[in-house]
C-alpha cells in the first residue's frame, strides 16, 4: 500500500502566493550591493573568540597566534561551504524554472530574486576569504568525495522536497553561527557586519523555504518522503559537520580527521545541530510530513542528543 501525503487545501496554496508575493515586494524594496554597502575589510588576528570555534570543549592548549590563525582557518572554512551550498541552491532553482509550467507564478519570481540575492552573498564571501587568506586543504574537495557528492546531489537536483530540506539545513545551520557572532562582543567588526547583513536577507529565504516546503512534499515520491522523514537528521548533522572542513586543524599542527571528529561531538557543538535541527522539524511537522504530526523516532533521537 502506497501513503501519500495529503495536497494542500486551496485556501492555504492561496495563504502561501500572498505571502510569496509579500516576500517579492520585500526583496525588491531592499537592493543591498555589497560591494557598495560592504566595502570594509577584515582586521588582523583573532576574527572571533575561542567560544565560537570548533574545538572549544576540547581542552586544547593553543598559542595566542594559533588561536587566531585557527579563528580565521575556520571562518573561511564557513564562508567557502556557504559559497558551495548557495551555488547548489541556485542550480535547483535553474532546473525548476527551466521545466516550470507557469512561469507568472509569484514563487518563480521569488526564486529569481533569491538567485540575485544569492550570487551577490556569494561574491560578498569570496571576497572576505581572500581577506582571510587561508592555506587550508580542504579533504571534502577529493576525488572521492566529489564523486560521492556529484551522486548525491544530482539526485536531490531532481527531487525538490528533500532538496528544499537541504536548503533549510544549509540556511539554519550558518544562520546560528552568524546569529552567535554577531552577539559576541570579540567578533571582528567587519565579520559583524557581513553577518548581519547575510542573516536579513536569509530571513527571507527560510520563509519561502517553509511556506513552500508542504506543497512539494505532497507532490513527492514514497521514497523520498522516506528519507525526509528517516534519514534527513543524519544528512542535516552532517550538513553543520562540513562547514568547517578536517583540513583548517592541520595549519596548527593538530591531526585533521582526529580532531575533526573529536570537535564534531563535543557537548557544545551537539547542543548547536539540535538548534539547528529543531526548526527544520518544525517545519516539517506543519507541513504535514510526519502522522498526527509526531517526528519519526531518527528525528527524535537526534533532537534528544
Amino acid at each position: 500500500m502506497t501513503i501519500t501525503a495529503p495536497a494542500p487545501p486551496d485556501d492555504l496554496i492561496d495563504q502561501h502566493t500572498r505571502r510569496v508575493e509579500r516576500l517579492n515586494t520585500a526583496s525588491a524594496n531592499r537592493v543591498i550591493d555589497p560591494d557598495v554597502d560592504l566595502a570594509g575589510t577584515v582586521g588582523d588576528g583573532q576574527v572571533v573568540s575561542r567560544r565560537m570555534l570548533s574545538v572549544y570543549g576540547l581542552d586544547l592548549e593553543l598559542t595566542d597566534e594559533e588561536w587566531a590563525t585557527l579563528s580565521r582557518e575556520e571562518m573561511a572554512s564557513v564562508f567557502d561551504a556557504g559559497v558551495r551550498f548557495e551555488s547548489s541552491l541556485m542550480a535547483n532553482f535553474g532546473i525548476s524554472l527551466a521545466y516550470r509550467d507557469d512561469l507568472t507564478d509569484p514563487r518563480v519570481t521569488y526564486m529569481l530574486h533569491e538567485v540575485g540575492e544569492e550570487t551577490r552573498h556569494s561574491r560578498l564571501f569570496v571576497r572576505v576569504i581572500s581577506q582571510l587568506g587561508p592555506t587550508a586543504k580542504n579533504p571534502f574537495t577529493g576525488l572521492a568525495f566529489k564523486v560521492m557528492d556529484r551522486i548525491v546531489m544530482g539526485w536531490a537536483l531532481r527531487h525538490d522536497a528533500a532538496f528544499m530540506v537541504m536548503i533549510l539545513f544549509g540556511e539554519e545551520g550558518p544562520d546560528l553561527l552568524q546569529k552567535l557572532a554577531v552577539e559576541d562582543p570579540e567578533t571582528d567588526p567587519f565579520i559583524k557586519s557581513v553577518n548581519r547583513y547575510h542573516r536579513a536577507e536569509e530571513a527571507r529565504h527560510l520563509s519561502f523555504a517553509r511556506t513552500v516546503l508542504g506543497e512539494l512534499y505532497a507532490d513527492a515520491g514514497w521514497f523520498e518522503r522516506f528519507l525526509i522523514r528517516h534519514v534527513a537528521p543524519a544528512a542535516g548533522m552532517a550538513t553543520f559537520d562540513s562547514l568547517v572542513h578536517p583540513g583548517v586543524y592541520a595549519t596548527i599542527g593538530l591531526p585533521t580527521w582526529q580532531t575533526w571528529n573529536a570537535a564534531r561531538k563535543t557537548p557544545e557543538r551537539m547542543a548547536l545541530k539540535r538548534q539547528v535541527l529543531r526548526p527544520v522539524c518544525d517545519a516539517l511537522v506543519a507541513a504535514g510530513a510526519f502522522r498526527s504530526g509526531r517526528p519519526t523516532r531518527a528525528w527524535r533521537r537526534a533532537l534528544a542528543g
